[in-house]
């Protein structure tokens, strides 16, 4: 194991049950249960790891629906940061997700002084090539409208100097919103939509980088389309109400 810890994401033999696990587990049944649509990969040519991965988060479905969709060559070394008070509270729950998504624990709480030392281990895995999906909110909506980014993962980008890959996901709340644990039935449609990889700009803080990826983010749900030219957007309310004026 890496003196770091974080041998498991290295493995050759753990990359091998991944991806029995999500291949020719998750992703038929993910394919049976919704109707799940991918637009913007060719956004994704010539992206070489480290990256970090971001998305809105409106359900448990959402990590199942990228893992199983996106490129194998995205998703191969992919590590999830999970919430530790929810995923590793139990030995199943976090064994089930280190197999189906390669998962390691993100503290939403101080805690510990051992938990105060894994709070880096993110930054440790894009130190060794490990690309990341990290789900900026912090926790699932709970009426499916977007909330604010916290800038962690936009730190990573910055101070690593590592692209940013963000993801639109469309119509997972209404497949399985908060309280379900399995999609409505009538396999519901859920669209993933890819954008263009974002680099922080020279001299840019954290800070504004979060808020320009943000804005990528909400315009692309907006817009419904990952192709996306401009890095800002009118703030969410703005948006929707020049929408509906227009119509």
């Amino acid at each position: 194991m890496n003196a770091s810890g974080t041998g498991r994401y290295h493995a050759g033999w753990h990359r091998a049950v991944r991806y029995v696990a999500q291949r020719l587990l998750l992703r038929p049944v993910v394919n049976t249960v919704t109707r799940t649509t991918v637009e913007g990969l060719d956004n994704l040519e010539g992206l070489t790891r480290p990256f970090v991965v971001v998305a809105n988060h409106s359900s448990h479905l959402d990590t199942a629906v990228m893992i199983s969709s996106l490129p194998r060559e995205i998703t191969r070394n992919l590590a999830v940061g999970a919430a530790a008070d929810y995923f590793y509270a139990k030995w199943w729950t976090k064994l089930a997700t280190s197999v189906f998504f390669n998962t390691y624990p993100i503290h939403r709480t101080a805690g510990t002084s051992r938990r105060r030392g894994r709070k880096g281990l993110t930054q440790r895995l894009v130190s060794e090539d490990v690309p990341v999906l990290i789900f900026p909110e912090g926790t699932r909506s709970r009426d499916g409208v977007m909330r604010a980014f916290k800038p962690g993962a936009a730190a990573i980008c910055v101070s690593k100097n590592v692209p940013c890959v963000p993801i639109a996901l469309l119509g997972a709340y209404e497949a399985m919103p908060p309280g379900r644990n399995w999609p409505v039935e009538g396999r519901p449609r859920v669209r993933m939509l890819v954008g263009r990889p974002m680099r922080p700009r020279p001299g840019e803080k954290s800070r504004e980088f979060n808020d320009r990826v943000a804005a990528r983010v909400r315009t692309m749900l907006d817009m419904q389309t990952p192709y996306v030219v401009a890095d800002s957007a009118a703030p969410p309310t703005e948006t929707r109400q020049a929408r509906e004026e227009a119509s």
